[in-house]
């Protein structure tokens, strides 16, 4: 029986949740970073995490079957997705924030996703004690692999000076300016966001090319003369008279033919969607009731200010990328 007709499909999406919550409890319990040294057995995994030996077995078994580890006659080894984003020892980003916010807070949230299904409405976002730090983290962190996933897909040295206008994390533009040592830049938001971002840029090693605009996206004065301007995981934060207003003055924040980059998850407009966006469609509506829109929607608001949509790019596990023109 095909697997397209029979219940394979159906078996894996259900018991995805499963295959989560031992990731998260492998990653807590240190698996990954155990076998950053090299191979092991379920003994020495169980010395190194503290975890029972059944429960190492059971782990690393899963893991295994999953493709995150590799197993050679009874010793195991991290993959090659794992020893870059889980083990803690290379350059690239460590998820593992990231898999403490969804453990912690977004996991939580789906336990009573049917009601936020039949409401349209959030849980309750509770962020006392640590889980604002767990929160930050976690999100701060997802943020950094989408910045770091549109520096490997996008060529900044075209640009001259990169606008981050309301964006969410110093990331991108701090990754934009370190693929492109002749690029100067500046971080446009306010509050919080905007020490972050400053904070992120110096510690990336490019605080002197960069400057950080204390302002409002929806209202005030607006920095100009930028020939490209990132739009990072701004649309889903705003309503869609607010998202066209952003657009508009972002125009006005653009040379004559600027480059624009709207990042952010789409809900497809054509017969295939892809699931990642349709997952974090749910994601924001049950953590905090925030829109992941159509992107034939997000195409229109560019449309109608000034900019014309040219292509969407994809990012390996991340967000995707509307990339438009200033007309």
């Amino acid at each position: 029986m095909s697997s397209l007709n029979g219940p394979e499909r159906i078996v894996q999406v259900a018991t995805g949740y499963m295959a989560a919550k031992q990731l998260f409890a492998a990653s807590e319990a240190g698996l990954f970073r155990a076998l950053a040294a090299g191979p092991a057995s379920v003994a020495e995994l169980s010395a190194a995490t503290g975890l029972p030996e059944r429960t190492a077995r059971v782990l690393a078994d899963t893991m295994a079957g999953l493709g995150l580890l590799e197993r050679d006659h009874g010793r195991y080894s991290n993959g090659p997705a794992a020893a870059r984003y889980l083990a803690g020892s290379g350059d690239d980003v460590d998820l593992g924030p990231w898999l403490t916010f969804l453990d912690t807070i977004s996991y939580g949230h789906w336990l009573g996703f049917g009601e936020s299904a039949r409401t349209a409405k959030p849980a309750q976002l509770d962020l006392g004690g640590d889980r604002t730090r767990v929160f930050l983290s976690g999100v701060m962190t997802y943020n950094a692999l989408h910045a770091r996933m549109l520096a490997g897909h996008y060529d900044f040295s075209r640009h001259e000076r990169v606008i981050d206008f309301g964006g969410l994390s110093g990331s991108f533009l701090a990754e934009a300016l370190r693929a492109a040592p002749g690029l100067r830049g500046a971080f446009f938001s306010g509050g919080d966001l905007a020490v972050h971002a400053g904070n992120t840029l110096v510690a990336a090693g490019v605080g002197d090319r960069a400057e950080v605009v204390d302002g409002d996206p929806l209202d005030g004065d607006v920095p100009e003369g930028f020939d490209l301007v990132l739009l990072e995981h701004v649309a889903h934060r705003y309503d869609a008279a607010q998202n066209l207003r952003i657009a508009e003055r972002a125009r006005r924040a653009a040379t004559p033919g600027a480059t624009l980059l709207l990042l952010d998850f789409f809900l497809d407009s054509d017969d295939r969607q892809r699931p990642l966006d349709a997952l974090h469609a749910a994601e924001y509506l049950v953590i905090d009731g925030t829109v992941v829109y159509p992107d034939d929607e997000v195409r229109g608001w560019l449309r109608a200010a000034g900019w014309e949509p040219v292509e969407t790019r994809t990012l390996p596990g991340s967000p995707r990328v509307i990339v438009a023109e200033a007309r």
